[in-house]
C-alpha cells in the first residue's frame, strides 16, 4: 500500500477523533495528521493508545488562521484532507453565531485555499443532514443528495454556507472534493452537552434529564463507527465533485431515546423535566442512503445495539465525563437549560 499523508481537522473531537482512532489503526502505511485548536470539546485524552503510534501526528492550529495552514501544507504536502473541524453545538451558536461563521465558513476557506495550492489528490468535507433544514412527521419522506439546503439554525446556515464553498472550489477550480451529510452521532467519547451522553451521565447521577418542548422531535442516529466507515469509503472510492448522505435508518423521538437510556440503567421515568423548546428546533430529520450503499456501505449497528454499548462505555469511563462536566461546563449547562 502506498504510503499517504491524511490531514484530519478537529481530530480531538467526537467525530474526527473516533476517525483519527479508526484511521490509525487500520492503515498503519498512512502517516496520520490530527489537527486540533483544543477548544472547549477538544479532548487528546481519547487518543493514549495511539499517540506512541509512528504513523500518528498531532498538530495544534487554528484552520481559520492562514498564516499557519498554508506553510503547514507547503511544508507536509498532504495527499488527503478529511475536514470535520467545526462549531457544531447548535444551542451554542444560538447563543453566539459569530463564532461558528468564523470556524466553519472562514476556516473552510483557508483550508480550500491551502488544499488547491498544494494540489492534493481529494479534500472530504464532513457536514451534516441539518443544511436540509427540516422533514414533516411523513414517515416516507427522506432528504436525499438532490434535497435543497435550507437551514434553520445559525449552525446550520454556516455549515451549509461551507458545503456551498466546497462545490464552489471544485467547479471553479477542479479541486477534487466529496460532500458528506450524516444524520445524529452517537458513540464512545461523545461531549456530553448532547442529547445521548448529557441523558447517560445526568441519569448516573439521578439528576433531572432536560427534554425540549413535548420531546416528539424526530432524529435518525447514526453509530460513530459506522459513520468512521462510511468518509472511509468516500475518501478512496468517491466519485470527485459528488455529495453521499450517511444514515444509519435509526429513526427515534428525542423521547424516546431519553426513556431507552433511564430504563436500560435500571432509573425512574420521573427523572424527565420538560423545559421549553429550542428556538428554530427542527421536527424530524432522516436521510435516504441509497447513493452511498451503491458505493459498498451499510451500517452495521442497530440503534438497540449501539445504545447498549455506549451506555456501557460511559459506565466504563467515567473518568473521562465526569471531570468534563465539571466546573465551566456545569455554568453553561444551568444557564442554558435552567435546571
Amino acid at each position: 500500500m502506498t504510503r499517504k499523508k491524511v490531514f484530519v481537522t478537529g481530530g480531538a473531537g467526537f467525530i474526527g477523533g473516533n476517525f483519527v482512532q479508526y484511521m490509525v489503526n487500520k492503515y498503519p502505511r498512512y502517516d496520520i495528521y490530527n489537527l486540533d485548536l483544543l477548544t472547549y470539546a477538544g479532548d487528546l485524552t481519547k487518543h493514549r493508545d495511539i499517540e506512541t503510534k509512528d504513523n500518528y501526528h498531532f498538530i495544534k492550529a487554528d484552520i481559520a488562521d492562514r498564516e499557519a495552514i498554508v506553510p503547514l501544507f507547503e511544508k507536509e504536502k498532504f495527499d488527503y484532507v478529511v475536514h470535520f473541524a467545526a462549531e457544531s453545538h447548535v444551542d451554542r451558536s444560538i447563543t453566539d453565531p459569530g463564532i461558528f461563521v468564523r470556524a466553519n465558513v472562514l476556516g473552510t476557506q483557508v483550508l480550500l485555499d491551502a488544499a488547491k495550492h498544494v494540489c492534493i489528490d481529494k479534500f472530504v468535507h464532513v457536514s451534516t443532514d441539518e443544511v436540509y433544514g427540516e422533514l414533516d412527521f411523513d414517515p416516507t419522506t427522506f432528504f436525499t443528495e438532490e434535497t435543497s439546503l435550507q437551514p434553520n439554525s445559525p449552525y446550520s446556515a454556516s455549515k451549509a454556507s461551507s458545503d456551498l464553498l466546497v462545490r464552489a472550489y471544485h467547479e471553479t477550480y477542479g479541486l477534487p472534493i466529496n460532500i458528506t451529510r450524516c444524520s445524529n452521532n452517537y458513540g464512545p467519547y461523545h461531549f456530553p452537552e448532547k442529547l445521548i451522553p448529557l441523558t447517560i451521565s445526568r441519569v448516573l447521577n439521578n439528576q433531572k434529564v432536560p427534554v425540549y418542548g413535548d420531546g416528539k422531535n424526530i432524529r435518525d442516529w447514526l453509530h460513530v463507527i459506522d459513520h468512521c466507515a462510511a468518509i472511509d469509503l468516500v475518501l478512496h472510492e468517491g466519485v470527485s465533485g459528488e455529495v453521499y448522505n450517511v444514515g444509519g435508518h435509526n429513526e427515534r423521538t428525542n423521547l424516546e431515546v431519553v426513556r431507552t437510556i433511564i430504563n436500560t440503567l435500571n432509573k425512574s421515568q420521573d427523572l424527565i423535566k420538560f423545559v421549553g423548546d429550542r428556538l428554530g428546533h427542527d421536527k424530524r430529520y432522516a436521510i435516504d442512503p441509497t447513493k452511498l450503499e451503491k458505493l459498498g456501505w451499510r451500517p452495521t449497528y442497530t440503534f438497540d445495539t449501539g445504545i447498549e454499548q455506549t451506555i456501557q462505555w460511559y459506565l466504563d469511563n467515567k473518568e473521562w465525563w465526569e471531570q468534563i462536566i465539571s466546573g465551566e461546563y456545569q455554568s453553561y449547562f444551568e444557564k442554558q437549560y435552567s435546571v
